[in-house]
């Protein structure tokens, strides 16, 4: 089950808090990329301050205390919904990360914690929207403008339906990754992105 935004104290009291003399194991995984970025432990308290607060707290075990991830860094954890396990003994939480979740600086303190490469070049196409590097190919398509934006993806739509009636694999494969690349690029440029065409698609799905 999902927890609500601001859940009744019903429902924070129906978390089996026992089995953990007070503490649930918590995973955090990325709201894009889907990877999992590190595990946690959250008191009551601490889930009544991250439902609060809206960044994802939890209590640290060394300092025996509250911690709110970023709280020094400013690398928060920006809570998008809160799932428990069967048990009610485990909280699987989504964030979008401000910033490197590992205290090394990596993205997960999970190295080979596997991740949707698309989720993360949605994050990428984001990025350069945002700050137009200089150099760039996604930042000259920005520049160019939605028309121009739209144009490539029609291009590339044509190319790929070429490749598939007259080309080998490999071509058609080249030519959807161009596709999928330049369809992020427009949905951004419109303030879209991957995750509201994937909503769609599970509306669609149910």
């Amino acid at each position: 089950m999902s927890i609500e935004v601001r859940p009744s104290l019903d429902a924070l009291q129906a978390l089996d808090w026992g089995k953990g003399d007070g503490l649930l194991p918590v995973v955090v995984q990325d709201a894009d990329t889907l990877q999992v970025l590190m595990l946690g432990y959250a008191s009551a308290e601490s889930l009544a301050a991250t439902l609060d607060i809206g960044h994802m707290t939890f209590f640290s075990r060394s300092r025996q205390r509250l911690w709110t991830k970023g709280e020094q860094s400013g690398n928060v954890l920006v809570v998008q919904s809160i799932s428990v396990d069967c048990d009610a003994d485990t909280l699987l939480v989504v964030a979008r990360p401000a910033g490197p979740t590992c205290h090394t600086g990596a993205e997960s303190c999970f190295d080979q914690a596997p991740r949707d490469f698309l989720g993360g070049l949605d994050q990428l196409v984001a990025m350069r929207e945002a700050q137009r590097p200089a150099g760039s190919y996604t930042t000259g398509l920005f520049e160019a403008g939605i028309r121009r934006i739209a144009q490539k993806v029609g291009e590339e739509g044509v190319e790929t339906a070429l490749a598939a009636v007259a080309q080998d694999d490999e071509a058609l494969l080249g030519e959807a990754s161009d596709l999928l690349y330049h369809l992020l690029v427009l949905l951004r440029a419109r303030g879209l992105s991957l995750q509201d065409a994937r909503r769609v698609l599970e509306k669609r799905h149910r």
